[in-house]
């Protein structure tokens, strides 16, 4: 993937994660500034999605831990776990929420 690509693939997943929140049931705010989206829990934790483009990598940073996310197979996989992203990110926000929440359809 060049540059460009990359660039295009995590804007676009950044737009869906706002959209996403946008239209969810659970109030959870954001603030999306820089390549940065920061989500923000009503019991004040925080989840921040950022772009590393030097390693062609999205990285996310719960509460609890961080992750590096490689773009393979067209979808976005932790390279420590093996997990799938939009997996991932449910079962964060879940967790941060303190209920349940799918934000993929």
């Amino acid at each position: 993937m060049n540059d460009s690509q990359y660039h295009q693939l995590t804007d676009d997943l950044l737009i869906d994660i706002e959209e996403m929140l946008d239209e969810c049931e659970v109030d959870i705010d954001y603030e999306s500034a820089s390549s940065i989206l920061t989500m923000i829990f009503l019991n004040g934790t925080k989840i921040i999605i950022n772009k590393q483009p030097p390693l062609h990598q999205l990285w996310v940073a719960t509460k609890f831990n961080g992750h590096h996310f490689n773009f393979q197979n067209e979808q976005w996989i932790d390279e420590r776990t093996g997990v799938e992203f939009w997996s991932f990110l449910d079962a964060a926000v879940s967790k941060q929420a303190e209920q349940a929440i799918t934000l993929k359809k």
